[in-house]
């Protein structure tokens, strides 16, 4: 008979569990995976897959007693790298969200809001419009590949062990914020500049002929002009994306390497 020693099954439970939960956290987190249409079951049995795919490749990982602090530690440091692998991803989704949202307050459709299935919160329109052609470009351009790909290679940049987390890191990812806010808003640079020239001329009209309610003619003016500067915006739109998706990986790869 086959005999293990308590030592020998705390490896071999160790060596799929610490990079289970890292994987289990990345896709709770991540973009498409994590969205709420994606059952927990399913992201689970990913995850569950997902390891047992990488584990022959993953480097030794430290033999810990089961029930000892650091044991709890190095889970809560799987879980924190996982989850910020897949908040950085998700970057690259919310900066398009937030220009839909700066847009439409610009061009009189912020009113237009809706549910959005993926996050539960409510979006306007556009947002939710810039949302789904993100999704379905980033699923053809086979992004979902590749983030799987940095996930397996996280654990031989950042073994799984204590010393994988440091300050650096953290402050990565919180100045990240300004990024989002900045690439949103060059996006949305030409369209409100548009809009401000349209205001100016309106203003003069109204300065010209006092007895035109702006009011009247103003909304459906700026509600059309900003359909067409739309339109124009999504003839460049996969320029936008690819300069924010090599942003957001290179982000990624830099954050890994900060040692």
């Amino acid at each position: 008979m086959l005999e293990l020693t308590d030592a020998e099954l705390t490896a071999w439970v160790g060596s799929f569990l610490w990079p289970f939960f890292r994987i289990g956290a990345f896709f709770m987190a991540a973009p498409i995976f994590g969205a709420n249409m994606v059952p927990a079951p399913v992201r689970i049995g990913l995850s569950f897959f997902l390891t047992l795919m990488i584990l022959p490749l993953l480097p030794p990982v430290p033999v810990m007693d089961g029930l000892s602090p650091q044991t709890w530690l190095l889970v809560a440091q799987q879980i924190i790298i996982g989850i910020s692998l897949g908040f950085m991803v998700q970057l690259l989704f919310q900066v398009f969200v937030v220009f839909g949202q700066i847009v439409a307050m610009q061009i009189g459709m912020g009113m237009a809001q809706m549910a959005d299935p993926s996050s539960g919160i409510n979006v306007t329109v556009l947002s939710q419009y810039t949302l789904i052609m993100t999704n379905l470009v980033f699923l053809a351009a086979g992004g979902h590949l590749v983030i799987i790909y940095t996930l397996a290679e996280s654990f031989t940049i950042i073994p799984v062990g204590l010393e994988g987390l440091n300050r650096e890191r953290a402050w990565l990812i919180a100045a990240q914020g300004g990024w989002l806010f900045a690439g949103a808003l060059l996006m949305a640079l030409p369209i409100i500049i548009a809009k401000l020239v349209v205001n100016i001329a309106l203003g003069v009209v109204t300065r010209a002929a006092p007895q035109l309610n702006i009011f009247v003619i103003g909304f459906p003016v700026m509600m059309m002009l900003g359909l067409l500067e739309l339109w124009v915006w999504t003839t460049e739109y996969l320029f936008h994306f690819d300069r924010m998706s090599r942003d957001v990986f290179d982000l990624l790869r830099v954050w890994l390497e900060l040692g």
